[in-house]
């Protein structure tokens, strides 16, 4: 494991080895961030009080059923956090237990490009990264990492060409009867293609809800999926573009009971104004015309308590998807890349 401080907020993360050791290296990674802030945050305390949530035993049985992989980089992620495993499954369940946990985001989604605004707790301003993982059976990927959490429930770019992003659908709670949310995200990073990655969700039982944006270098079209406990909706995007704040909205979810916060609207509205006008996707991104509830977010007192963190431009045209991710708000790139190599990196 090697680990390389960046300047403004990115770090990169270098990964590789069974799943245990993966995790434990991303533990490693996250530990500071997570003793100095996660732990004596609100958020991690409202988290904590769902231990004794009678679904908690019925999610860890999935994930030891469907993904013992996945169970084995929690085990690793919390040695490496210096926490228990309860703990940090716990946490890697916050979505679907709490509508209200401080993950947002927004994508612009077109046929052969994917643009995203990374949006969660600003307690983790400056402690965040990429991880470059290379499992020693699976594909290896590049995603963005939080302290404390599994790769795979933010944008990432993986070995055969696939790329994701997510968005957060803040689901009314519902009984737990399937895998959390962030386990199957990290699971679909395995996947050969955007096809096999639906395939995977709609063949397991889910518990939270996410919007995913998929596609793959060369393909002719992305792919608009909105998953909750309920149904899996896909929508293809060929021609023009949409964009996705974090709520539901395609029409096979109309009758989700979410919750859609004053930001998410205003991010939605305003996402669609622009496009209207063929404001390019990264305009769109940093657009705070706005003032009360941006799309670019770094106020202190944001209204769902989350700020941008990063920001992904993803162009899928060619055989290898090349991408950028910038610095919240930033106009030059922190990092480049041709599939999973950096082209350019921080000085």
């Amino acid at each position: 494991m090697t680990t390389t401080p960046a300047p403004q907020t990115l770090s990169w993360l270098d990964a590789h080895g069974s799943h245990h050791e993966i995790g434990r290296a991303l533990g490693q990674w996250g530990a500071r961030a997570c003793q100095r802030y996660l732990v004596a945050s609100p958020a991690w305390a409202q988290v904590m009080a769902f231990r004794s949530h009678p679904g908690i035993a019925t999610m860890q049985g999935l994930v030891h059923h469907h993904f013992p992989w996945i169970e084995h980089e929690l085990m690793g992620l919390a040695e490496g956090l210096g926490l228990s495993y309860e703990e940090v499954f716990l946490w890697n369940c916050r979505g679907d237990l709490w509508a209200l946990a401080p993950d947002g985001c927004t994508t612009v989604l077109a046929a052969q490009r994917l643009s995203h605004n990374e949006d969660g707790d600003p307690g983790f301003a400056g402690a965040c990264g990429l991880v470059k993982a290379r499992p020693i059976d699976a594909p290896a990927f590049v995603s963005f990492i939080y302290p404390g959490s599994l790769p795979g429930h933010t944008f990432a770019v993986t070995q055969t060409g696939m790329a994701i992003t997510v968005n957060n659908i803040r689901a009314r709670q519902a009984q737990a009867t399937g895998l959390p949310r962030m386990v199957l995200t990290r699971a679909l990073l395995t996947a050969q293609t955007p096809a096999q990655a639906v395939q995977m969700l709609q063949s397991h039982p889910r518990m939270g809800a996410f919007h995913l944006g998929i596609g793959q270098a060369a393909s002719p079209c992305s792919f608009s999926v909105e998953f909750t406990q309920d149904r899996v909706s896909v929508q293809p995007v060929r021609q023009g573009r949409r964009l996705h704040a974090n709520h539901a909205i395609h029409e096979a979810q109309q009758a989700l009971a979410q919750v859609v916060t004053a930001s998410s609207a205003h991010r939605q509205a305003r996402g669609d104004a622009l496009l209207a006008e063929d404001a390019d996707a990264l305009d769109i991104l940093r657009d705070t015309q706005d003032t009360a509830e941006p799309i670019l977010r770094r106020a202190p007192g944001d209204t769902d308590q989350e700020n941008t963190l990063a920001t992904a431009d993803i162009d899928l045209t060619g055989d290898l998807a090349r991408w950028d991710v910038y610095a919240p708000g930033a106009r030059e790139p922190h990092y480049t890349f041709h599939g999973l190599k950096r082209l350019a990196e921080p000085a």
